[in-house]
């Protein structure tokens, strides 16, 4: 795919910039050892980390109008956990506050902080999320020049509106913004279908990436690493 006239990107931040099934993971161990320590009785509610990630599903569906308010979902889920040990349901406000700090510690990519400093000496760059990252956090803020998440915006990816504010947030047309993400459905066919341009980032290809997608390969560009964007843009072929 050539690229039209580009103004500006967004980008997606879970598996885009980083991975993000370790810093979960993390997260989740980390809370569970909390939760242990300062209410024993949980022990038995949660026998494994994985009885963590489970509770979470549980009770986001019993809430489904939570879907996109992360921090709800985990906290009701906590909260859940201590209530069902019969511990102090009060924990869960500073527990909560051990996983989402674990959770911001992310490992970026190789090619992603070299990237995002040679694109946003050249272009603006917005973030663009449905999760619950905090650039603040992560590291990686001074690259853009906003965060527009979900929960805040009050409409997730792929609907049109989130990607036509964040287009009206760096002041430039929806055709000129070109949206960067690694979800094919939430990132890519969001995208072009709010009239973006798009970069499908593919880290590790599977036999169901090569299947028939809604909108023509041509469409869009397609990714191995980050630095491929920046040569499609005009950059180095090495990066520093």
């Amino acid at each position: 795919m050539r690229l039209a006239k580009v103004s500006a990107l967004s980008f997606d931040l879970d598996d885009t910039l980083w991975p993000f099934g370790p810093s979960v993971a993390r997260a989740e161990a980390m809370l569970r050892a909390w939760l242990i320590e300062h209410a024993p009785d949980t022990a038995s509610i949660l026998p494994t980390q994985q009885t963590m990630s489970e509770l979470r599903e549980e009770y986001e569906r019993s809430r489904p109008d939570l879907t996109n308010d992360f921090r709800a979902l985990r906290l009701g889920s906590i909260r859940l956990a201590l209530a069902r040990a019969n511990a102090d349901v009060a924990l869960a406000d500073p527990a909560y506050e051990v996983f989402y700090a674990a959770r911001n510690r992310v490992e970026f990519y190789d090619d992603a902080l070299p990237a995002l400093a040679w694109l946003s000496a050249r272009f603006p760059l917005i973030a663009v999320t449905n999760g619950n990252a905090d650039l603040r956090l992560t590291g990686g803020g001074e690259f853009f020049r906003e965060t527009l998440s979900a929960r805040a915006f009050g409409i997730a990816k792929p609907e049109p509106e989130i990607f036509h504010a964040a287009a009206q947030a760096l002041s430039v047309s929806p055709a000129e913004l070109l949206h960067v993400g690694d979800d094919y459905h939430l990132d890519i066919v969001g995208a072009l279908n709010a009239g973006l341009q798009a970069a499908w980032v593919v880290r590790d290809p599977q036999p169901e990436v090569a299947r028939a997608t809604q909108h023509p390969a041509s469409a869009h560009l397609t990714l191995s690493d980050l630095s491929m964007l920046c040569r499609a843009l005009g950059g180095p072929d090495k990066l520093p």
